[in-house]
């Protein structure tokens, strides 16, 4: 029984990014002493931290790569046929959040239930019984 990994290597490449964004900031934004001969300390700290950083990432990013050139191709036919369906329904939700998550049936329908049904709204009878619309 084979393990779905993508959740776990999501995991890591959203974690890799965040550091590599966090990392793209000025390094040394004082004024360090630069010498002619060659990379300050700080610089060579940081080239070893990115190879360390990729040497540790390649793993995850091949296994993205991989995964992405499986699922990619039939994602594109997907979203060729169901593109413009799937946009008006997004342009017809004000808020996803009060819908729960899609639910696949057993006939391979798809139900996206509202989290707290609205209430139904019937004419009020008047006093006299007459109903007004």
């Amino acid at each position: 029984m084979t393990q779905d990994i993508r959740p776990r290597m999501f995991r890591r490449l959203a974690l890799g990014a965040g550091v590599a964004a966090l990392l793209a900031l000025p390094l040394a934004a004082e004024d360090a002493p630069t010498d002619e001969e060659g990379p300050t300390l700080m610089e060579r700290g940081a080239e070893l931290f990115f190879e360390g950083l990729r040497r540790e990432m390649e793993p995850t990013l091949d296994e993205a790569a991989r995964l992405f050139a499986e699922i990619g191709p039939s994602m594109r036919s997907f979203l060729m046929e169901m593109g413009p369906a799937l946009a008006d329904i997004a342009n017809q939700v004000e808020d996803w959040s009060v819908y729960e998550m899609p639910e696949i049936l057993p006939n391979g329908d798809i139900i996206i239930r509202r989290k707290d049904p609205q209430p139904e709204t019937s004419p009020e009878a008047q006093e006299d019984g007459s109903i007004e619309l």
